[in-house]
Parts: C-alpha cells; sequence; structure tokens
C-alpha cells in the first residue's frame, strides 16, 4: 500500500531545529514573544582553528530516549500509544494502520501473529510485535511499535516499547534516532524531541518515581518545597530534575513564558523542569545550603543528592544568568546534553530490558496469485517487469536498513561495554584505596561500642530503670557484625540500651521473605539505629546541637554517620490531616510518654528504595524520657504514592 504523498519528508513530527546545539523553535504563541532575549538570532557555529570544517560525516547524531513510568494498565497504554501514533501518520499524509488486536482479558500475549511488518506509503514502514518477557510468560508482557520515514540521505527511526512486569509496573519507552546511509552525510548533533513524547506525556500521567513528569515546566511554591526537595532525594528517581530561579526584578510569568520556556524546549521526556517562585526560593536555599538556586540560574540535578554534602553540589551543574541571556538557543542546547547523556547511558529497568529483540519475517515479494493475474492482464511481459523490479529494490532498501540498525546496536553494545569495564576498575582502584583504612575503622568502631557502654551504665530508662553494666559490658556488636536479615536485627535490639522497639515485629521479620535486596535493608536499618542510639546518647546530655536530621548533617567525628536523605522529619500535611493514614502512624508508647499508650510517629528513616520500600518509624523522646522509641519497621506505610 502505498500514498500520494512522495515530496514531504516527515521528521516524526520534530520541531524544526538547526544542524547543531540549537534547541526547538518556539511552536506555540506564548513561546513566540517579542522578549529581545527568546528572538535572538544564536550566531554561527565556532569553527577548528585548525582550518576551515570540510564536508564528511559528524559521527551519529545522538538519539533521543525518554523512559517513563504510568499508572494505566498495560492494554490501556498502548491503545493510547497507538492513537497517537496513527494521528501523527494521519496528519502526514499516510494511509492509517489498522487496529493491532489485543490480548484478551487474562492472556499474556495476542493470538498469533505476533510481528507484522505494514508499508504505510513510500519508504514508510511499520513493525508491531508483542508478546512475554524474556523470563517466562509470568514474568510479564511487551508491546513494541517501530516506525521508519525517510529523511535526506537515511532514515528516521521511531520506537515505542510498553512492558509491564511481573510487579504490575507498565514502563514506556520512546527512542528516536536517525541512520544515515552516506559516508559522506553531515548529521546533527542530536536527534530532537519527537512530537509523540510532547503528547504522550500528559496522556500517560507519567511519573519518575516520585515525581511526575510533565512536558512543560511547573512552578513550585513555597508550600511545596519539601516536597520538591523528597523528590530529588529520592534514590529511585532515574531523571534529572532542572530547578530554575527567577531574577528579583522580573515578574515570575514573564520569565516562564520568555526565557524557561525556549530554555527548556529539548527536555519534555528527559527532565522534570521546576520554576521556584520568590517565596519557595528562600525556602529551597535554606534547605540545600550547598546547592543554591537564585539570580536567575538554572540547576541540573542528576540523581542522588545528597543536600549535607558540599563535594556533591559540584556534581549538580549550574547554567548562570549570564549565560542564557547571551544566547538562548546555544544554552538550550547545552542544557540538554547531561540529561542526553543520563538517558544513553543509565541501564533499562527490568522489564526494558527482559524485551526480546525484534525479529520482522524476512519480506517477501507479493503474492503468486497477485503477480499472476496482474500479468494475465497485461498484454506483454513489459507490463509486469517494472513492478517487479521495484518489489525487490523495495525489498533492498528494507534488507539495508535492517542490517544499518543491527550495526547501530553492535556499536551501542560495545560502548555500553567499555563504559562498564571502565567503572569496575574505578570501583577496584577505590576499592584499593580503602583496604589501608579498614583496621583504623574496626578500631573506632570498637572504641564507639566501648564508649556507647559507658554511657548506658549512667543513662536512665523511665521505663526498665537503670541500664546497668552486664549487657552493655559483654555487647558483642563488632564481634558478630552487621546483621543481614531482620530476624537477627530484632534479636539484637537490646545492643541499643537508649533506643526501644515498641511495635510488631512480624512486619519486621515479614521483609526477610521478600527477595529484593532484603539483607541490604537490614543493614540500613541497623545503621540507622545506630546513629539513633549515638544521637540519643548526646541528646540526654544535651549536646546533640539539634534534632537528628541536623545530627545526620553534621555527625560529630567518630560517630557512625546515616545519609541525611534517608532522615526524613515528619510525614507531609496531606498524609497528617488524612484520618486513616494519620491512624497507621499512630504507634504504642510507654505510658509515661502518652497516656493514650500511642503517638503519632511522622519522623522515619527510609532503609530501602522505591514506592513501597520499608520504613523504620520513630518518636524522639530524648527531652522528656531520655530515649527513642521505634514504633514501626516495615513496607511503606499508606501515603499518597503507595495508595
Amino acid at each position: 500500500m502505498t500514498s500520494g504523498r512522495s515530496t514531504s519528508t516527515p521528521q516524526f513530527a520534530l520541531h524544526p531545529t538547526s544542524n547543531h546545539s540549537a534547541p526547538d523553535r518556539p511552536t506555540s504563541n506564548h513561546q513566540a514573544s517579542n522578549h529581545p532575549i527568546a528572538n535572538r538570532a544564536a550566531p554561527n557555529r565556532v569553527r577548528s582553528h585548525a582550518g576551515p570544517e570540510l564536508p564528511g560525516p559528524r559521527g551519529l547524531a545522538t538519539p533521543y530516549r525518554m523512559t517513563v513510568t504510568t499508572a494505566l494498565a498495560h492494554a490501556e497504554a498502548v491503545a493510547l500509544a497507538d492513537e497517537q501514533l496513527a494521528s501523527w501518520l494521519k496528519q502526514e499524509g499516510y494511509e492509517e494502520p489498522p487496529p493491532a488486536p489485543y490480548a484478551p482479558v487474562g492472556q499474556s500475549a495476542a493470538p498469533d501473529p505476533a510481528t507484522e511488518r505494514l508499508r504505510l506509503g513510500e519508504r514508510v514502514l511499520l513493525d508491531r510485535d508483542r508478546g512475554p518477557l524474556r523470563d517466562g510468560p509470568g514474568a510479564g508482557r511487551y508491546d513494541r511499535r517501530r516506525l521508519r520515514t525517510p529523511a535526506p540521505h537515511g532514515t528516521q527511526q521511531l520506537t515505542l516499547t510498553v512492558a509491564t512486569g511481573s510487579d504490575g509496573a507498565t514502563w514506556v519507552r520512546l527512542e528516536a534516532e536517525t541512520h544515515s546511509t552516506g559516508s559522506g552525510v553531515r548529521t546533527p548533533c542530536r536527534v530532537p524531541v519527537p512530537e509523540l513524547a510532547r503528547s504522550l506525556l500528559p496522556l500517560l500521567d507519567a511519573t519518575d518515581g516520585p515525581a511526575a513528569v510533565h512536558s512543560a515546566p511547573r512552578v513550585i511554591t513555597a508550600d511545596e518545597v519539601d516536597a520538591l526537595i523528597d523528590e530529588l532525594c529520592d534514590p529511585e528517581r532515574r531523571l534529572p530534575t532542572v530547578v530554575a530561579s527567577v531574577p528579583v526584578n522580573l515578574p515570575l510569568d514573564r520569565w516562564v513564558q520568555d526565557v524557561v520556556g525556549p530554555l527548556c524546549q529539548q527536555l519534555p521526556g528527559l527532565a522534570t523542569v521546576c520554576v521556584l517562585d520568590p517565596g519557595a526560593r528562600t525556602g529551597f536555599n535554606v534547605a540545600l545550603e550547598y546547592h543554591t538556586v537564585y539570580g536567575g540560574a538554572v540547576r541540573t540535578f542528576l540523581p542522588e543528592v545528597d543536600p549535607a554534602s558540599r563535594q556533591d553540589s559540584a556534581r549538580h551543574p549550574v547554567l548562570a544568568r549570564g549565560r542564557i541571556e547571551e544566547d538562548l538557543r546555544r544554552a538550550a542546547g547545552l542544557l540538554a546534553r547531561e540529561p542526553r547523556r543520563l538517558a544513553a547511558d543509565q541501564p533499562l529497568p527490568a522489564p526494558l530490558a527482559a524485551v526480546p529483540v525484534l525479529r520482522v519475517p524476512p519480506p517477501q515479494l507479493r503474492p503468486a496469485t497477485e503477480r499472476a493475474a496482474e500479468q494475465a492482464l497485461a498484454r506483454t511481459a513489459d507490463l509486469a517487469a517494472p513492478r517487479q523490479g521495484a518489489d525487490l529494490a523495495a525489498v533492498a532498501r528494507e534488507e539495508q536498513q535492517d542490517r544499518a540498525e543491527q550495526q547501530a546496536r553492535a556499536d551501542e553494545l560495545a560502548r555500553v561495554r567499555h563504559t562498564l569495564r571502565l567503572e569496575r576498575r574505578d570501583h577496584r582502584e577505590r576499592g584499593q584505596g580503602r583496604e589501608g583504612r579498614d583496621g583504623r575503622d574496626v578500631r573506632e568502631g570498637r572504641l564507639r561500642s566501648g564508649a556507647r557502654g559507658l554511657t548506658s551504665r549512667h543513662c536512665l530508662t523511665p521505663v526498665t530503670g537503670p541500664a546497668v553494666g552486664p549487657h552493655s559490658a559483654a555487647r558483642p556488636a563488632d564481634r558478630r557484625g552487621t546483621p543481614e536479615t531482620f530476624t537477627e536485627l530484632m534479636a539484637r535490639l537490646e545492643e541499643f540500651p537508649l533506643v526501644t522497639f515498641t511495635g510488631d515485629q512480624k512486619n519486621a521479620l515479614a521483609l526477610d521473605d521478600l527477595q529484593c535486596a532484603g539483607a541490604g535493608w537490614a543493614r540500613l536499618a541497623w545503621d540507622g539505629l545506630t546513629a539513633l542510639q549515638e544521637y540519643a546518647e548526646a541528646a540526654v546530655r544535651g549536646a546533640a546541637g539539634g534534632d537528628f536530621k541536623q545530627w545526620c548533617e553534621r555527625t560529630p567525628e567518630g560517630c557512625h554517620g546515616f545519609p541525611p536523605r534517608k532522615a526524613v522529619r515528619g510525614e507531609s500535611r496531606t498524609v497528617f490531616s488524612h484520618t486513616k493514614w494519620k491512624r497507621e502512624r499512630m504507634l504504642p508508647v510507654p505510658e509515661c510518654v502518652d497516656s493514650s499508650r500511642r503517638a503519632f510517629m511522622g519522623a522515619h528513616l527510609r532503609i530501602g528504595g522505591g514506592r513501597t520500600a520499608p520504613r523504620l518509624h520513630y518518636l524522639d523522646d530524648c527531652s522528656g524520657s531520655g530515649r527513642i522509641y521505634v514504633g514501626y519497621i516495615g513496607l511503606h506505610l499508606t501515603n499518597t504514592r503507595t495508595n
């Protein structure tokens, strides 16, 4: 099947760009403003000092890769993607593909054929396949669409994959790339953002860990600062978060419309963009004193932010206001560089990694009956020969495209393997540097353990009376090491004389039955309990200098550290005002703390990653009874993300 359209060159509905690091041009009325910065023309590209730039290959264009999750069901997400793809094809003048067969309820994949190739126009191919993930029928399912359209001296390819794992999470990945067919072709440095990404993001309600992924900047108010900081520090975040500030002498709406909008045109699906209003800017910079953003500057926060580390701030690049105003288009290219690199280097989530390689059936000529009918109608064989030759040429082009894609995948795999080898070598070198410190760390650990034993002999415990020395002096914590399971951890809670567990042990012991990094959770929980014990020892003497989070941010020398980003002071206002969710956090305490024998424990430690990862909830009563009460260790309690 072919359409009458043959002169237009589709670009996957991409916004037009130059061949350099320029962002997409504004396409809406609010972006095409009279602001001098927004309409300033980009200067010519700086050329090499070695001489004039010669024609020739510039290397492969950096592909576009978007990876997000959606709360939609698998079939609903696939149907939505097919609808948007068909709408774009119709807009470009190509034939709409026939509806794809969807799996009946209770089946993991639709009946055969599982792979099909549709020709929608001249050099326009749509491949569709579906089936179970590689780990087996019970591991989940996937649906994939690959669209190829012609481009000058090559082919543009768009691949959309929807994969749902056994845990029920649905992942959506969109890739856009260019395959060049000529040796002397000058290619753009990056593939622009597909229009399909801009249209799908709001419809999918896309998320990245705890954060919603929008296609436009989101304004943050003072009440939303704490939630934003939680998103920045969440270990499940994969995408960068771009935080923009507003100059004090300019209105917020104008700056967002004329500067931030065009500046972030290349970021949909690659990063989330937030703009701090004046009230939020103050609270944000006070909370993140080493990661400040102000004066119209823009900062890109990569995953795993450590707000208490001055050294960590160097990982998160800042784009100054002066650089933005000097050349807005070039600044947009610079801002998109790090998100592009991160999207290319990050490993795939497990469901997407288990999607098998696309294998399209070998191309075939039209059925013999169809060719015989044409030959019968033709009075001479010369009328059928050109059509047969056209079929052979189409087959040759398709085979060439398949070979080009296979070569591109092989080159990418070689690059990833090289990167992994370098990372392993760096890891070994860092490990050798730590070996010399191991003996000193063990000695310091024993000294801290002895100090805890001495302190516990002098601390009064209102629930059980004075903590006498037998079990403090004979504590074998360092000889036994860190517990690997929660069963062992619960049996050794007596090693923390100022930390009392008042909850139900079944919630903690149930974590051992989970197969996902249970030992790592137990070790992190032990680290948190150790830090709470040392904090309590200082707090009862009035020497802590603040609450437990401040203690983690400025841990005294010789004390056991705990990551500040994993220590949360309290729950959000939404959780506190929700009757059912608040009741879950009303946990047991002794009568000397509260006559109802229940207290709200909003403060908690993150002892694992993910939306349903385990938490340790505690009450700091060092100023009253001189103890810390741990009321819950288990999977994440209900909130807006787990509900």
